[in-house]
């Protein structure tokens, strides 16, 4: 039967522009946002976790520095001249074999300029209940553009190297217990005057019902910026709203369209890295400004929410998480810190406890073995 409040947010009545100011002032007045900070002994500044506890997500300010920024600029360009051509492409746009041709994951998605592909529809277990409003693109707008690079671990070395940043797994640990396990990685892109819209929803699936549920059940995800965001291009976060299930459909019959009321964009610099709970409500509209946003995602969860759970089947095949199968996917951590350690040697380093005692040093021989790694996702 046909659900007309999955189309609310087709015709939006509301001012664009002062509903992109006033959430940025609302951003700007939780106090959720500064540097990294530790104490003498290594631990998170409590503040820190309290804000995170209290509004879902964190934005720590000046992270990256330019060197690595750079770095993962350059990586990211690499990937996109060789990334297919079209969606159904086995070649790049100079007719070379297309990186991830020889994959057995999913690694490239694609999306009609300005559109929202997933919003009131059943994919990914319909957790986007509402469709986003799609302006319209472009006379010149190509059929698709690339939306997500999914795996990218094994696509990018300075990628990898992120994965090993000392103060960005301590506060993985602050967060998710010293056993913290991964969740996935990937590359969101927003190109301007052509981004799709990422519709409302809460990442997680599967632990909404534990005896034991809590705010942080379902982990959490870095977005780390390449070139910061804002309110046109960015993410937007319901604070506080990662505590338990939303119904995200009377939300935005109350809002009248998909601009949420309380709602607000995750400002970020280039190099500044956000830390956002997944159960929290998020989503994006569609990029119709001249900013670019490139936002690398890698997520992190409890063992104990992992450990005997069934995977959504969202991320990876479903099937139940046990310890041979969260080693496995573990080792990426491991090569991260490794492949991180050679490349600024001078750094302090990460000690991953699960691996402890486990010598795992990355080195190009290794390469093959990641192949298709993300296979191993952990998602629930």
């Amino acid at each position: 039967m046909h659900d007309p409040s999955t189309e609310i947010a087709k015709h939006p009545g509301e001012d664009l522009r002062r509903y992109q100011e006033q959430g940025t002032a609302r951003a700007l007045q939780l106090g959720n946002r500064g540097p990294l900070r530790f104490d003498a002994q290594g631990r998170l500044d409590p503040h820190i976790l309290n804000q995170y506890k209290t509004h879902g997500f964190y934005v720590f300010e000046g992270v990256l520095d330019n060197q690595e920024l750079s770095e993962l600029e350059a990586d990211i360009q690499a990937i996109q001249q060789r990334a297919p051509a079209s969606p159904k492409s086995a070649v790049d746009q100079n007719g070379h074999a297309a990186l991830g041709h020889d994959l057995t994951g999913k690694n490239f998605g694609w999306v009609v300029p300005l559109s929202d592909p997933v919003g009131g529809t059943s994919k990914n277990q319909g957790r986007h209940p509402v469709k986003m409003h799609e302006p319209q693109p472009p006379s010149d707008a190509p059929d698709h553009v690339l939306q997500i690079i999914l795996g990218s671990l094994q696509f990018s070395d300075a990628c990898l190297r992120l994965y090993g940043h000392p103060q960005l797994l301590a506060v993985a640990e602050a967060v998710n217990g010293p056993d913290f396990t991964p969740f996935n990685e990937a590359i969101w892109l927003k190109h301007p005057h052509l981004g799709g819209s990422v519709a409302w929803h809460q990442d997680g699936t599967t632990q909404w019902d534990r005896p034991d549920f809590d705010e942080g059940t379902h982990g959490f995800n870095f977005m780390a910026q390449l070139y910061g965001s804002d309110a046109e291009n960015g993410l937007w976060v319901v604070p506080g709203s990662h505590t338990g299930p939303a119904d995200i459909k009377n939300m935005m019959l109350a809002a009248g369209s998909d601009r949420l009321t309380n709602a607000v964009p995750m400002l970020c610099a280039p190099g500044d890295v956000a830390i956002c709970n997944r159960q929290a409500v998020h989503g994006s509209f569609a990029n119709t400004s001249s900013k670019p946003r490139v936002t690398l995602n890698f997520g992190f969860h409890r063992r104990g929410s992992i450990f005997g759970s069934i995977g959504n089947g969202i991320h990876s095949p479903a099937t139940v998480y046990d310890s041979e199968r969260i080693f496995e996917r573990a080792k990426m951590i491991a090569y991260g810190i490794s492949a991180r350690a050679q490349h600024r040697p001078d750094e302090p380093s990460y000690t991953y406890a699960p691996l402890k005692g486990h010598t795992m040093t990355w080195k190009e021989a290794l390469r093959p073995a990641i192949k298709d790694y993300n296979l191993l996702d952990l998602g629930i």
